[in-house]
């Protein structure tokens, strides 16, 4: 299977990378930083293959240009996001351009490429790494929640789309997972998930193909929860919690 992986120099992309470097994979690693690429491929010595992509994602005519000189894909893992930590304060307009160009735009920039190759192939699997910070806005971070729940709705839509073309669609909604992204939370976030503990995860739900999948389950259902609550009793608990 041939696997390309975005954000693959850290976190959640580089754990999946490990986890994805057999005899029977070939991998394609997408991030900004060499150096950390070069590293990580010199350790995946059990993959069939391995190839670097050094990209900004948010440079979309590079990235589309790199992406059209890929063969044969098979499965796309759209990991790439940032976050700008939690601050009440309003976010300034080139910080949240540049969040939603990474964790929204950015993705749609690859399938545009992907997809009719997927349609005309019959098959492919698009796995979408969201989080469970999109299923309830909180006012300390807007930008990320709202850029993840736009991607929430953009797999949905394309799953129902290109379903009857043997596309597989995968949304992994994780809850705080250690990383470079979560390192920068001051605050004590719970049910937190080691990295590799957290990577093997999504790596079984992919394998499972799961099209809907939000861990810890019982942070999940706390979230539930809290939806299902009148908006009044939601305002005020969500408010309590700034």
């Amino acid at each position: 299977m041939k696997i390309l992986i975005t954000g693959a120099s850290s976190g959640i992309g580089e754990a999946l990378a490990r986890l994805y470097a057999t005899k029977e994979n070939e991998l394609i690693l997408l991030a900004r930083r060499e150096d950390r690429l070069l590293q990580i491929k010199s350790e995946l010595q059990n993959a069939k293959n391995v190839e670097i992509f050094t990209v900004d994602v948010c440079e979309f005519d590079e990235l589309r240009e790199k992406i059209k000189s890929l063969d044969n894909i098979d499965m796309v893992i759209l990991n790439a996001g940032m976050s700008l930590g939690h601050s009440l304060e309003i976010t300034p307009f080139e910080d949240f351009k540049k969040l939603y160009d990474i964790n929204f735009i950015s993705n749609h920039a690859i399938l545009e490429v992907l997809l009719p190759r997927f349609k005309a192939q019959k098959s492919g699997k698009i796995v979408f790494i969201s989080s469970l910070a999109s299923l309830i806005s909180m006012p300390t971070s807007v930008a990320y929640s709202s850029s993840k729940r736009a991607m929430n709705a953009y797999a949905e839509g394309i799953r129902y789309k290109y379903k009857k073309y043997g596309i597989k669609v995968i949304n992994i909604l994780p809850g705080f997972i250690k990383s470079e992204m979560t390192d920068k939370n001051s605050f004590k976030m719970p049910f937190l998930l080691d990295t590799d503990k957290g990577a093997k995860i999504i790596y079984d739900a992919i394998g499972k193909e799961k099209r809907f999948y939000p861990f810890p389950f019982r942070f999940y259902l706390i979230i539930r929860f809290l939806n299902l609550l009148p908006q009044f009793l939601r305002d005020k608990i969500v408010n309590s919690l700034k």
